[in-house]
């Protein structure tokens, strides 16, 4: 009873838990997206219901539960309603504490709040929400909707098999301040700040930032945001190590570029049909203003553009991105002339290409001069002087001069095998040497034992006859 009085709509840890850390990344959000992010087999049942109003409250019961219980504690807040009537939730400065804890985060990590939250309609962020979701394309577990319509099991194994999305919502991070001077907590004003940065090294984007628009904003405003962004790019920092650093790898890691070639991070413009602007209008229309930016330099030897110092700009549209998914053809790299999946439009395959031919011919080219060096090593190669044998490399090594003589070799024009071989038979003939030698020295000094007793017997005899005679 006492559990249910501290959680009065009767949600679970884990449940409150999703909430914290959905809203935590995106500021502001709607149980439906909260939902749909972190709990995605729901999306795939109560579909029996009569209405997809009626779905949608069923699905996102628990979640609502859980914010309403957030709010008790003092963690979240109403944030108003959307132009649909949904309404959208947000933390206070203790959940978005709490949220940082549950995301393992440092408080200054965490980015700030979107400006009027869901007061004026949250457009902003629910497109920067929908944009999050198009990205990471949550995937349900199927084991969680066994029992459910035909229909919503061969939906959710649909969206199982369609092409992955990149990376999970720890990967991402919403208004993030990027100070062109300042500190990240305290950036100075005319800094920027991304809508989205998405960290996802392992599928492929170590870095990439992102910028919503409900097609209301006016071109030039857009194309001013990335005069900012280069300002950003271009700021250098001492880094832990005292070594001076662009500031934005201080805190974010990316690869180096090779040959010298200081690309800047890669910046996604998603358009959202919502104002009156046209997004293809839009899209061209900041392409051109921003030139100076994302122009790269053609390399006719080589036949890729460097983009040295360039910010890759991308456009897509968010209906695009839903409908493809970031492996399908839905990117536009400024510049290019085709739509292409994301890896591949903040790439530069061509450049790729030639590097890798590059190093391939390198890699032949060394591999060609060490076996002409190894022929020719092999040509210098002793010879065995009894078998005929070639020197192995470590008899080679062992043979060659040395000043110490206590590892020079007793037979240097043979081969181990065979100077072991003469070695022992040495040895033998020696052993038979002292052996014969022995043999003689005794004979001869028995022979010199007899002469004497033979000598000594005769000295005695001769004086025995002359003591007779006399």
């Amino acid at each position: 009873m006492g559990k249910r009085k501290e959680n009065e709509a009767g949600s679970s840890n884990d449940l409150r838990a999703d909430v914290l850390r959905v809203l935590g990344v995106l500021k502001v959000a709607t149980a439906d997206q909260i939902q749909r992010l972190s709990s995605p087999h729901l999306t795939y049942r109560h579909t029996a219901k009569k209405t997809p109003a009626k779905q949608k409250e069923a699905r996102t019961a628990s979640h609502r539960a859980a914010a309403n219980d957030l709010r008790r504690h003092g963690l979240a807040l109403d944030g108003g309603r959307t132009r649909g009537g949904e309404e959208v939730r947000l933390l206070t400065k203790d959940g978005l504490a709490a949220a940082a804890i549950d995301l393992d985060r440092e408080p200054e990590e965490m980015g700030g709040m979107p400006k009027s939250g869901g007061r004026s309609g949250a457009a902003h962020p629910m497109t920067v929400n929908e944009t999050v979701l198009a990205l990471i394309r949550p995937k349900p577990d199927l084991d969680l909707v066994v029992g459910e319509p035909a229909e919503a099991v061969a939906a959710a194994r649909a969206a199982v098999d369609a092409p992955d999305g990149i990376g999970s919502l720890v990967s991402y991070a919403t208004e993030v301040a990027l100070p062109v001077k300042g500190t990240w907590k305290n950036p100075a004003i005319g800094s920027a700040r991304a809508d989205i940065v998405l960290t996802a090294p392992g599928d492929g984007v170590p870095l990439l930032f992102i910028e919503a628009d409900n097609c209301t904003e006016e071109a030039v405003l857009i194309a001013a945001k990335f005069d900012k962004y280069a300002r950003f790019f271009q700021r250098q920092e001492k880094d832990t190590d005292n070594v001076e650093k662009p500031l934005w790898r201080t805190r974010w890691s990316a690869p180096l570029c090779e040959e010298y070639e200081r690309v800047h991070p890669p910046v996604l413009l998603v358009f959202h049909q919502v104002g009156k602007r046209a997004a293809r209008t839009q899209m061209a229309r900041v392409a051109e203003l921003t030139r100076h930016h994302w122009q790269g330099r053609w390399h006719r030897e080589h036949g890729y553009h460097s983009y040295d110092r360039r910010i890759p700009v991308v456009a897509t549209t968010l209906d695009l991105l839903r409908e493809h998914g970031p492996a399908g053809p839905a990117f536009w790299r400024f510049g290019r002339d085709h739509r292409e999946p994301l890896l591949e439009a903040i790439g530069n395959s061509r450049r790729d290409a030639c590097l890798a031919r590059s190093r391939k011919t390198a890699r032949e080219e060394q591999r060609r001069r060490e076996e002409e060096e190894a022929a020719r090593r092999e040509s210098w190669r002793p010879v065995c002087e009894d078998c005929g044998q070639k020197f192995t490399d470590d008899r080679w090594k062992a043979v060659e001069y040395t000043r110490d003589w206590s590892r020079r070799q007793s037979h240097p024009h043979l081969c181990e095998h065979c100077q072991t071989r003469t070695v022992t038979a040495e040895a033998e003939q020696q052993a038979e040497a002292r052996a014969t030698e022995r043999e003689r020295q005794e004979r001869e000094q028995e022979r010199l034992r007899r002469e004497a007793e033979d000598q000594a017997a005769e000295q005695k005899a001769g004086g025995w006859f002359s003591r007779f005679r006399t």
